[in-house]
């Protein structure tokens, strides 16, 4: 499936009141052209940290579910916030990697996704839910199956590339911190 596939699955999952942290490159850039919304934090220039994010963000903010989408290679470069997570094990965070083998964002180059199974890394991490997925059919099941599982992990295979012409966000951080800021006050 392609990525930007995979994110539009995600958005249409999403609750009224869900937030959700993407991770910087063309995660953050595909979902704004597919779904921008200002309950979407875009991570520009922190690689690896979308998850550490969206775990203070579900610790403080038990009431709303948050949704981290990340790529493999952020979560090789922060491979300690799966262990935290996992230790605190929040029930209203949902971890999804779009895994690809690739920084597709720096010109392609390879990641270890291939040989470090995410999704067993997670439940060996201590997430009580934990998949992998290769299609957008197979992606819907998972997200349908993730409220009341306690902390969810989707790892879904997502091809390399980028979709056509897509633009960077076009909000500056100020005005990303200020539109999500906005977004967690409408609790």
């Amino acid at each position: 499936m392609k990525r930007y596939s995979a994110l539009e699955v995600i958005a249409r999952s999403l609750g009224d009141s869900d937030l959700v942290v993407s991770s910087t490159g063309m995660i953050s850039r595909e979902l704004f052209t597919v779904a921008d919304s200002e309950r979407n934090f875009y991570m520009i220039g922190s690689m690896g940290l979308a998850s550490s994010i969206g775990l203070g963000l579900a610790l403080s903010l038990p009431e709303r579910r948050i949704v981290v989408i990340d790529g493999d290679g952020a979560v090789l470069m922060n491979m300690g916030s799966l262990a935290t997570i996992g230790h605190f094990a929040p029930p209203n965070l949902l971890h999804v990697v779009l895994d690809n083998e690739a920084h597709d964002s720096t010109g392609g180059q390879g990641t270890a996704s291939s040989t470090a199974r995410l999704e067993a890394v997670a439940r060996a991490a201590g997430y009580p839910f934990s998949r992998r997925v290769a299609s957008e059919d197979d992606l819907r099941h998972a997200l349908d199956e993730t409220p009341g599982k306690g902390t969810a992990f989707i790892l879904a295979r997502v091809e390399k590339g980028a979709m056509e012409d897509v633009g960077r966000v076009t909000h500056s951080p100020e005005e990303i911190k200020a539109r999500f800021l906005t977004a967690v006050a409408r609790a």
